[in-house]
């Protein structure tokens, strides 16, 4: 069985080594009925990134989040030493998802950015739902604060901490490298499109792997070739070659069963 969307957040920012904070979202796929999957995946990706905050920080949030109850969070402003806007232009891209695979609940979480750029998407997201649906997602966002970093049970957790290959059109925008050095923000766009057009037809499973092995929509799947990024990935990863030892045991997982999924189909 392939693997079934349940709710997606796509939130935009700047990227880490641009000296300005900017934060916005893209259409995204919260449901908002009772017991769907939208408060689900803002809980989840809450809990995530919450627990890498600062707690001195927490006032802020709690402001915002008072502003979003009394309809008062105006965009653009300044929190968090981000500025909230609705323009998505030149921006990266960091994407959640809620899966059903048919075994369980899985819930991918794309932690390439700040912490506070996430959580800011998260409560930009969250205020753009009607008032009358709103409540289930501030609850399960103020849950979050209080849990520091323990996910729900039954929830199986995948972490993209390299972003989402071919996903991400702040990456290499010629036009915008240096200001003022034009370009055809339009073929960009085109272009964009055309990544996600590749994936078409690509079932959730196997995207993710591929995703996390690096591979853009239409790459070549062979099993040498999978068995070479695998190896080069996981040296990248173990801690006796120079990745960070936190995390490491996760990464590794991560890696084997993106290879896995991947050798499965070949």
């Amino acid at each position: 069985m392939n693997a079934v969307v349940l709710a997606e957040l796509n939130i935009r920012h700047t990227r880490l080594h641009m000296p300005t904070r900017r934060v916005a979202i893209d259409p995204s796929y919260l449901p908002t009925l009772v017991g769907s999957a939208g408060p689900d995946l803002i809980g989840a990706v809450s809990t995530e990134f919450i627990s890498r905050i600062a707690k001195e920080k927490y006032k802020e949030i709690e402001g915002l989040l008072t502003a979003i109850s009394t309809e008062s969070l105006e965009i653009p402003s300044i929190h968090l030493q981000h500025r909230l806007q609705s323009d998505t232009h030149g921006l990266d891209r960091s994407r959640h998802r809620l899966l059903d695979d048919g075994v369980g609940i899985i819930v991918e979480i794309d932690v390439h950015a700040r912490p506070e750029t996430q959580v800011l998407g998260m409560l930009i997201a969250i205020a753009q739902i009607p008032a009358i649906n709103r409540d289930p997602f501030m609850a399960c966002f103020r849950t979050a604060m209080k849990r520091r970093g323990a996910q729900a049970r039954g929830m199986r957790v995948r972490l993209l901490e390299r972003g989402v290959a071919g996903d991400r059109p702040g990456m290499a925008r010629p036009a915008e490298a240096v200001a003022g050095s034009g370009g055809d923000p339009g073929a960009w766009d085109t272009q964009e499109r055309m990544i996600q057009e590749g994936w078409i037809g690509v079932d959730v499973e196997s995207r993710w792997a591929m995703e996390v092995l690096g591979l853009g929509p239409g790459a070549k799947i062979d099993r040498r070739e999978i068995q070479r990024r695998y190896r080069r990935l996981l040296r990248s990863a173990h801690p006796d070659h120079g990745g960070d030892l936190e995390g490491a045991a996760e990464r590794i997982a991560r890696l084997g069963e993106a290879r896995a999924v991947l050798l499965s189909t070949t």
